[in-house]
């Protein structure tokens, strides 16, 4: 039996490791587009910061690591499926046979069509020769410009701030984050950012870019500012990367169409991460959550499936903590609430502590936080566990704070008691 895994991010490696375990005499092919060992692009931040050096954002620390579990790693990407004859056209030229197969391609920064974008000095923030070619212009006191002000551009903006440079970010959205916070945690976000010595301009758009003098940048916004900058870094959001599935008979929507068993609608072939839009069981609908916790839970799914043992997504995680200049937000389930549901709402601005909670009858379907860390798994537990409050409900309408204590008073009757201790120690 032949495993041919498309991509070699957290997904694919630890798909293949999966399927060596389990099926030890079964040939694994790993394929992945850059000429880099495995590695976290989670990592580059860190890299970026100083923390690591390069190896240390590498998946697997042995250089002979794929080698000793007899996994061939190809450095190449994929250009066409077959999904009826069952090969992979690669472009090195390579055409791969598969018994079965894993796409696990991740995703790829957008790209808006802003003039400009191609000149020097216009960077991504998504592989490690991006972050090679960063180091070089964003040293200290540089001016940096950033487009984008999502969870990936907060993460970044968080590597940029400590290299020390001059930074500036610009936002679409009319608050910070707007995919995972609503207005009131948003713009406290900004307004954050802001004492840090970082200029947020919401609600803008980069309309061009020009050539300024020597090696700098002119960055033209909508309203007429214009900003001098030695470096921009475009952090405008990610998609699949599924672009090479087109005419192949693979169902994609925004990503590779799955069932709970990360089986796509072509028998064989299966999809795990960034890529994938998986069947999640707890809202009844697909959904693409582009999170390595994510990409781990359905790559082992998708890998026990491939070796014949049955296994089903549990459910697909809709979680974001997120560290901005050493403010803490997260982000739980269906945070902008659902129709007919209830919300409550607790706000101390100077303090910068917010909480908004999310009600589906007597459940807790979603939340946000800001400047709380204590309630983080409580959290959690609650909306992924569905417990049902019953009155505990009313009294946190009132008092949003009493998590902790609805948490522990209705998690032991319903069967999740095991996460208490958890949810004490957070």
């Amino acid at each position: 039996m032949h495993h041919l895994i498309l991509g070699a991010g957290p997904a694919g490696v630890i798909a293949a490791e999966t399927i060596r375990k389990h099926a030890p005499g079964d040939q694994i092919t790993l394929v992945g587009d850059e000429r880099e060992p495995p590695y976290s692009r989670m990592a580059i931040p860190y890299l970026l910061v100083g923390d690591i050096g390069e190896p240390g954002t590498y998946l697997r620390k042995g250089a002979d690591h794929f080698a000793q579990q007899r996994i061939e790693l190809i450095h190449a990407q994929a250009t066409k499926v077959d999904a009826q004859g069952k090969t992979v056209t690669l472009d090195n030229g390579q055409t791969l046979a598969f018994d079965r197969l894993l796409i696990a391609t991740g995703s790829h920064p957008v790209r808006p069509p802003i003039p400009g974008l191609d000149l020097p000095g216009v960077d991504t923030c998504w592989t490690l020769q991006d972050a090679r070619d960063i180091a070089t212009r964003a040293v200290k006191g540089a001016r940096v410009l950033q487009m984008g002000a999502g969870f990936i551009g907060c993460i970044i903006m968080e590597a940029l701030q400590k290299r020390g440079v001059q930074l500036s970010v610009v936002e679409m959205g009319d608050r910070m984050v707007p995919r995972m916070m609503g207005e009131v945690a948003g713009n406290m976000i900004r307004d954050w950012c802001e004492r840090q010595g970082v200029r947020v301009y919401t609600g803008h758009k980069v309309e061009r870019i020009e050539k300024g003098e020597g090696d700098a940048l002119k960055v033209h916004l909508s309203g007429g500012t214009v900003l001098d900058a030695d470096l921009v870094i475009s952090a405008t959001g990610v998609r699949p990367a599924i672009g090479f599935l087109e005419g192949s008979g693979v169902q994609c929507l925004l990503g590779v169409l799955t069932d709970d068993c990360m089986q796509t609608n072509v028998p064989g072939i299966y999809a795990a991460g960034d890529c994938a839009e998986a069947f999640d069981p707890f809202t009844g609908k697909t959904i693409v959550s582009a999170i390595q916790p994510n990409a781990a839970d359905q790559a082992r799914v998708a890998a026990l499936n491939m070796v014949g043992q049955r296994a089903a997504l549990k459910l697909v995680t809709q979680i974001n903590v997120l560290d901005t200049l050493g403010l803490i937000s997260t982000s739980f389930g269906n945070w902008q609430g659902v129709p007919g549901g209830e919300h409550a709402e607790l706000t101390d601005t100077a303090a910068c502590r917010h909480l908004s909670l999310q009600f589906k009858d007597d459940v807790l379907v979603g939340c946000n936080s800001v400047g709380l860390t204590d309630h983080v798994g409580v959290m959690r537990g609650l909306v992924e566990g569905q417990i049902r409050l019953g009155d505990w409900k009313d009294r946190l309408l009132k008092d949003p704070m009493r998590l902790t204590e609805a948490y522990l008073a209705r998690a032991q009757g319903q069967g999740d008691w095991s996460g208490a201790a958890d949810a004490r120690r957070r």
